[in-house]
């Protein structure tokens, strides 16, 4: 569909969807879907809004300038996103490569608006991988002291590569909190248990040993604040009394991919919007 995504977040108020509604109908566009959630506790209002731009009277960058005043009035922050569109992704990865093949996978079969730019490494065990599906594979040196060196590179390469989403596909290292801070809201990352919950090494042997019922991954904006980010997406899998460790980790690796995928779906489409430390998710 050509078209545009609008999200908008302001304060709440009276009138705020049909004033909306008018300024497309005016302009002789079509609301397609038009979700919306009030947080009656801050007095705020998210709204995600497709119109269909095929009849509009008026050019599209007049029909997005144009929003300005109606935007001003409701004291709003909002974004317009031209449909279709491809989002610039990159994915970091260190050796486990199930999360990387879903995200390929699922790029392949059309699900994702996303155009992989590169796949970026602190090992080379996803080289090979990345090559067969022809993006180019960075291996970037993060040990000791190449650390800071080396998120400077990546920081380069997604600059380069105009990256607009950057997804840890189980990457290894903890970033920079100067890397955090550049690319806030433009990080997802996939952690293997709910947040917070069995936090360190070898989470699944601590869950085996506490004979959880559930196994779970939670797929989440990246911050400062380590596995503390607004979560987009979970994903659980019950676990029975004659599953080992082993066990776990292969229900771990379906609840990996599963919300990482979906959770890379709803920001490339849109459906997310930060709110301090949460976020607000419009299900597709």
């Amino acid at each position: 569909m050509q078209g545009l995504i609008l999200k908008i977040d302001c304060p709440d108020q009276h009138g705020i969807v049909a004033k909306i509604a008018s300024y497309v109908a005016d302009h002789e566009a079509n609301l397609c879907e038009f979700s919306q959630f009030t947080d009656d506790e801050h007095s705020k209002f998210f709204a995600r809004v497709e119109i269909d731009t095929s009849d509009l009277n008026v050019s599209l960058e007049d029909f997005i300038s144009g929003f300005k005043p109606l935007g001003q009035s409701l004291s709003a922050s909002w974004h317009f996103r031209e449909m279709p569109y491809q989002m610039r992704t990159a994915v970091l990865v260190t050796k486990t490569d199930h999360c990387l093949n879903e995200i390929l996978w699922r790029t392949k079969l059309g699900e994702m608006p996303i155009k992989i730019t590169s796949v970026i490494g602190n090992r080379d065990n996803c080289q090979k991988i990345a090559e067969q599906a022809g993006i180019p594979f960075h291996h970037i040196n993060l040990d000791g002291d190449h650390r800071e060196k080396g998120f400077q590179e990546i920081k380069k390469i997604l600059s380069d590569e105009n990256v607009e989403l950057t997804v840890l596909a189980r990457f290894m290292q903890i970033l920079p909190n100067w890397f955090c801070d550049e690319y806030t809201g433009k990080i997802i990352n996939i952690h293997h248990s709910f947040l917070p919950a069995f936090i360190g090494a070898n989470p699944y042997r601590q869950a085996h040993e506490r004979g959880v019922k559930l196994i779970g991954a939670t797929c989440h904006y990246v911050t400062s604040e380590l596995d503390g980010g607004p979560i987009i997406e979970q994903e659980v899998e019950r676990v029975q009394h004659f599953h080992k460790p082993k066990d776990l980790m292969r229900l771990g690796r379906d609840c990996e991919r599963d919300a990482l995928a979906r959770g890379i779906r709803l920001h490339v489409n849109d459906r997310t919007i930060i709110h301090q430390n949460r976020a607000i998710v419009f299900p597709d």
